[in-house]
Order: C-alpha cells, then structure tokens, then sequence
C-alpha cells in the first residue's frame, strides 16, 4: 500500500520509548547523545584523527567526561564521494576500537556504524549493542538476519544510491511520503526476518539538497507516525556550514541550534561530534 503525508500529518501516535539489546533495557525517553569516533582516514570532520587504537581512547575518554551515552564507531567514510573500502579493512580498522572500548569501559553502550552484515557481526561479537546502518537494510540483504539473531537494536536510515553517488540522486516524487514509503518497507522486510527494536535515521545529507535537509528537519515530528524513537546526525555537515560560508571546523554553534529543533520535534536521540556542548543544550531545555 502506497501512503501519503496527509494521511498521517494530524493523528497523533505514541512514541516507543525503551529499547532492548540482549535484554538490556535502554531508555529513549530522555535526550540521548551518541558520540562519534570515525576510525577512517576520510570523514569529513575528523578523518584521520582517530584512526588508531590510542586516538580512539583519548576522544573516548573525553566523551565519557562529557557524559556520552553511546558511542558510535565506525570504519567507512560514508561522506560523498568517499572511498569504497573491503569488508576486510573496516573489520581491521573497528574491531581492535572496539575491544579497546569494552575493556575500559565494559558498562559504556556501543555501537558500529555500518552496512554490511558480516562487519555487524564481528562488532556484535566484540560487545556493540546498536548497528547503526546508513543503507537502511537495502545494501546487505544478510543484515536483518544478522541483527534478528543477535537481538541487538537496528538503526535504520533512509539513503538512496551509495556515497560515490547519493548526491545524484536527490530527485523525489514527493520528497517526505518517498521518505515514508521507504520506512515502511524497510520496517516491514525487518519485523519479517524478526528484528524486534528500531531506531529510524531520516538521514540528512544522504540523498538530500540543502533546502531538501531543511524542509526535512521542518517535518521531523511526521515521523511519530511509526511510535519509533528517531535519530538524527546534522552535526557539522555541509546543511551548516554551506549557508554560513564557514567551515566544519566553525559549525558547532550551527549543529546546536539544529539539535535545539530536532528535540523540540520529538528527535531523541543525537549523534555528534561534540558530546559536552550538546549535553549542554539538552540541560537547559529541560526548564522548557
């Protein structure tokens, strides 16, 4: 069944609020921060800063000071254009992060930001409880399989394309139902194969125009439709520091006010690069 935003825009629909990873209860009803460590040569931000073992702990640890809540390790650059790397090298890069992680921080809430099944695997082995999957199961038919049998929680996002090519293809019928109709497969191909805890990534700057990433972020409460907490990452991409001609390096002042929004729209959960300013942001909001 094809559905339409209008169908959806003025009902109102209770949102999932825990979540269960290996019988672990995880609570979504309170903003949460999952920090980013890019262990790659080529993110856009941080690329190459922590793409060692030692790198990795030293941004952990200021994190964890921060008061992360997650932490989120990942092998592959997803930022346009970026290299396509072996299954072989991103388990390379992220399994020795993350066992380093585990035994410092046995009681810290882990999770692997990629699309292939065998990669979730090997990080679910090694104690990530969250796969955090930019292709929203389309990339790697084995992914469901992989999380069903792990019963560990599914970050699905909404991508069209790959990273070499998702800037091409941001040409919508109709930009927030295409959104839609792809979650509610994707949902369905998952609760098919048994995967029990969803997160959704409506996933800005995958596939999307600036001013698409904008009205995106207008229309984020639509989302409550699937009673799904939502996840969002805006921070320091190009939708900031485009308009505001500065660079990423200048965009923390930017993916603040962006994250103020998303939370006043029902995002909660936020994956960022900078854990104490956001943390920071959510504080104060509480007196709202």
């Amino acid at each position: 069944m094809i559905y339409s935003l209008k169908d959806f825009k003025d009902t109102f629909f209770y949102t999932k609020t825990t979540s269960s990873s290996r019988g672990k209860l995880i609570d979504w009803s309170k903003p949460t921060v999952m920090g980013i460590i890019n262990v790659t040569p080529d993110s856009f931000f941080d690329g190459g800063v922590n793409n060692t073992v030692e790198g990795a702990l030293v941004k952990a640890a200021e994190m964890v000071a921060a008061g992360v809540d997650i932490i989120d390790i990942g092998g592959y650059s997803s930022r346009p254009q970026a290299i396509d790397i072996s299954e072989e090298e991103e388990i390379a890069r992220i399994i020795p992060v993350i066992n380093a992680l585990r035994k410092k921080y046995p009681s810290l809430l882990l999770s692997v930001d990629t699309f292939r099944a065998a990669v979730a695997q090997k990080a679910i082995e090694s104690g990530v409880a969250i796969v955090n999957d930019i292709t929203g199961g389309v990339f790697d038919e084995a992914m469901f399989d992989v999380i069903a049998k792990n019963d560990v929680i599914y970050c699905m996002m909404h991508m069209r394309g790959t990273p070499q090519t998702m800037m091409q293809q941001t040409d919508y019928k109709d930009f927030i139902s295409d959104i839609i109709q792809f979650f509610i497969e994707q949902i369905k191909k998952a609760r098919d194969k048994g995967v029990k805890d969803i997160i959704l990534d409506p996933g800005f700057g995958f596939a999307k125009t600036e001013e698409q990433n904008y009205y995106l972020l207008k229309e984020l409460d639509v989302f409550k439709i699937f009673e799904l907490p939502v996840l969002i990452g805006v921070s320091r991409k190009s939708m900031i520091y485009k308009p505001l001609k500065i660079t990423a390096s200048e965009a923390l002042n930017g993916s603040t006010v962006l994250h103020t929004i998303a939370l006043q729209k029902r995002a909660r959960i936020f994956r960022v690069h900078d854990v104490a300013e956001a943390k920071e942001a959510f504080e104060l909001l509480k007196n709202l």
